[in-house]
């Protein structure tokens, strides 16, 4: 198997799923699309996952490779019908680009905050052995406000009713963020849109608080990421 990972700013990698890719032998490739690497044969990958990141899924003026990445995941999705997993932006850039479409998220959701499976989240095979309502790290102010069309909606949250969702048989993502590490809170409040976006929501100390935050759930995000993982390698049987 080989997996291809696109990647919109350096430090929003594939994060603690890399350790179970290098247990299970897996080779990925990272393009880093924001520094105008361009995108591969298609052909040569067997998944593909969409990471995170700073801009919009309307931001097209100031990076045009959105333009590229939106038809690569369209064909990878509905024609190629391979695996895909998409976060945060990635889940954004699936809806996006399957006809679906991103709005304001209002309020903002930034911090480690609750998501609970829906109904058709419990049957999902990607979510088995998670807990219905699960704390989660969240950093967005964008949302998915409609999905595309024959999605399932597979968790919610008060604020942001498409959570998670799946596409079909073989795509899916997620708002939340399940690939978090000790590092991740300050890698990415290094960030200076990522940083002013934290302490609007959560005050001056908002780097510490959510560091705290993530530290104290540490261990349950590391679990449900190796989870899902699995599931995720089981649902696609690769």
């Amino acid at each position: 198997m080989r997996l291809l990972v696109f990647q919109h700013v350096d430090c929003e990698h594939p994060g603690s799923l890399r350790r179970f890719l290098a247990r299970d032998s897996i080779a990925w490739d990272a393009v880093e699309l924001d520094e105008g690497e361009p995108i591969p044969d298609l052909n040569n990958y067997d998944a593909l996952w969409v990471m995170g990141g700073p801009m919009d899924v309307w931001d097209v003026h100031e990076n045009p490779w959105l333009i590229l990445e939106k038809a690569a995941i369209r064909t990878w999705v509905r024609d190629m019908k391979k695996p895909f997993l998409g976060l945060c932006l990635g889940h954004q850039l699936l809806a996006d680009a399957l006809g679906g479409t991103c709005g304001p998220q209002r309020p903002s959701e930034i911090g480690v905050l609750d998501v609970e499976l829906t109904a058709e989240g419990e049957e999902d095979p990607l979510m088995q052995g998670l807990p219905v309502k699960q704390r989660c790290l969240q950093w967005h102010s964008v949302q998915v406000a409609q999905a595309p069309e024959g999605a399932a909606i597979l968790a919610r949250s008060p604020t942001c009713p498409v959570q998670a969702m799946r596409v079909g048989h073989n795509a899916w993502s997620m708002q939340y963020h399940v690939e978090v590490e000790p590092d991740t809170v300050d890698n990415w409040a290094a960030i200076p849109a990522y940083h002013q976006a934290l302490i609007v929501a959560l005050g001056e100390n908002g780097v510490s608080d959510m560091h705290a935050a993530a530290t104290a759930a540490m261990d349950d995000f590391l679990g449900a990421a190796e989870m899902l993982y699995v599931n995720f390698m089981k649902s696609v049987r690769l």
